[in-house]
């Protein structure tokens, strides 16, 4: 069941982060990370989790694929569906979430959430419930701004100052999301990490040389962390 009282500010607060400079930076980061753990989509069946406002799914489905996307947000799956346009692709957009995707067993041969995780009551079975639209051999690619960044330690300041939203958020770190994905039967193939710090000068540069952004929770930038799992083939 969503909850619009909670998914609401969750929606309106994700947004004006994403149209922040760090926002933009760190979603560039996000697609050129992705594009590399998906893979070669071209003729593929494409599900993209929490699709907001389709700026991956768009670029899966020029490179090929034929995209589905799912979001709980009605507002943006319409900004999807204006984008798509604008792009001349197709989109095959449908509102759901994580946690009971409506579409059959094993009809997708890469299934994608980005940034869906750190806000279902259950990761676990949203995993699961990934999994089971997977096809055997297909690929599963999660990720998630990392740990105890400078994002993450914002929204948990939001959470402390009482919004409800951002306190029951998690974030997790590359070996948290290995370990989703195995506990659902998946074989993980790669654990991918990207960083970027503000100039924020010399500190800024030493951290950098520190934090690899898979696992340590140092990262006063953006980071962004994926993990690429395969469903094992009959």
């Amino acid at each position: 069941m969503t909850d619009p009282a909670r998914d609401a500010p969750l929606a309106s607060a994700y947004a004006r982060w994403r149209a922040s400079t760090l926002g933009r930076i760190t979603d560039e980061l996000q697609q050129r990370l992705l594009l590399d753990l998906i893979g070669e989509v071209r003729g593929a069946r494409v599900l993209d989790v929490g699709c907001g406002d389709g700026a991956l799914a768009i670029e899966l489905a020029g490179r090929g694929a034929s995209v589905s996307g799912v979001d709980k947000d009605g507002g943006a799956l319409e900004a999807a569906r204006v984008r798509a346009d604008r792009a001349g692709v197709t989109l095959h957009l449908r509102k759901g979430g994580a946690a009971a995707l409506p579409f059959e067993d094993a009809a997708f041969d890469r299934v994608i959430a980005v940034t869906v995780l750190c806000f279902v009551p259950d990761p676990d079975q949203a995993i699961g419930e990934m999994a089971r639209v997977l096809k055997p051999g297909g690929r599963l690619v999660i990720g998630e701004l990392g740990r105890w960044n400078l994002w993450a330690t914002q929204r948990r300041i939001a959470g402390w100052l009482g919004n409800p939203v951002w306190r029951a958020a998690h974030f997790r770190t590359g070996a948290g999301l290995r370990d989703l994905a195995r506990r659902q039967g998946l074989n993980v193939r790669d654990t991918r990490g990207a960083t970027f710090y503000p100039p924020f000068g010399a500190a800024a540069s030493a951290m950098a040389r520190l934090d690899p952004c898979l696992g340590r929770r140092t990262t006063l930038g953006a980071a962004f962390i994926a993990v690429a799992a395969e469903k094992p083939g009959r």
